[in-house]
């Protein structure tokens, strides 16, 4: 889409009733268009592209916000529709920030999402060492330069999770916005019925962090980050897949390119001692 085809999108919107004038491009989003008029957001979703990390599901979102409406954790949902074979939607503008500090409120804010019901037709979510490994293999098949990736796979076995929550699937500094006094999480493209763990992953990313904010967390941040979290078994899995979760984000940042975000995973990768037997 052009900047000369939004106004035709627009009109479309007013024919369904939705009169909104001044609409702003917003910046931030990688994967859709997103316009903030007044105090509603619309977005407009690409194909999905074949990411092989991060789906880009409209269907998820809307179900999202209205599975979520009401907890404080999500903009609410006003309306959705498709135009030139393209979903949209519109929810309400939350006035704040994007994030920037203070990563125990993360922590809570996640361990509260883990805590709420899923709605139906989530898909299951990567779990467990051999299901992370099955799908950094499969990131690293439509990669060049796979061959340095592959000697880096972790060693041991983490088995699965018994029991699945709700997750967020892509909760990175730019998808959480601090306002009035809290957080909220946007962009619910990717949610997932899955390991809590992978939230605490997907945040605790130098690439992610270093992409969203513009630098990694330090030691501190991150202590304080899975102190806060308030269930330690969730942590425990995130320390036991760490490696693979690290090897992942790699695989991922050497398939979009991105070779300083990729040498920081792997860097954090070297860095995990051997756990004791």
């Amino acid at each position: 889409m052009t900047t000369d085809d939004s106004p035709a999108l627009f009109r479309h919107l007013a024919e369904q009733g939705w009169l909104l004038s001044d609409p702003v491009p917003l910046t931030g989003g990688r994967s859709n268009q997103v316009w903030r008029a007044g105090e509603v957001v619309v977005k407009l979703y690409r194909s999905d592209g074949g990411n092989p990390l991060f789906a880009n599901d409209p269907i998820r979102e809307r179900q999202a916000l209205q599975a979520l409406d009401g907890t404080g954790m999500v903009p609410r949902y006003l309306a959705h529709g498709s135009w030139q074979k393209r979903d949209w939607l519109i929810y309400t503008h939350l006035r704040g920030t994007p994030w920037t500090r203070d990563t125990g409120h993360v922590a809570r804010l996640l361990g509260i999402l883990h805590d709420q019901v899923g709605f139906a037709n989530l898909p299951e979510g990567v779990n467990g060492s051999r299901a992370l490994e099955a799908q950094t293999l499969a990131i690293l098949a439509g990669c060049r330069g796979a061959k340095g990736l592959l000697n880096r796979r972790p060693q041991g076995v983490v088995p699965p999770c018994a029991q699945t929550v709700l997750i967020h699937g892509d909760p990175v500094p730019g998808n959480l916005m601090a306002h009035d006094g809290t957080l909220a999480l946007i962009d619910w493209q990717c949610p997932q019925l899955g390991d809590p763990a992978e939230d605490l992953a997907l945040f605790l990313s130098p690439a992610m962090q270093l992409l969203y904010r513009g630098r990694t967390l330090d030691p501190a941040e991150e202590a304080q980050f899975t102190a806060a979290y308030p269930d330690r078994r969730v942590v425990a899995r995130y320390f036991a897949l760490r490696p693979w979760y690290h090897w992942r984000m790699a695989a991922y940042c050497e398939w979009r390119g991105d070779e300083a975000a990729r040498d920081l995973e792997l860097a954090a990768l070297q860095s995990i001692k051997p756990r004791s037997a």
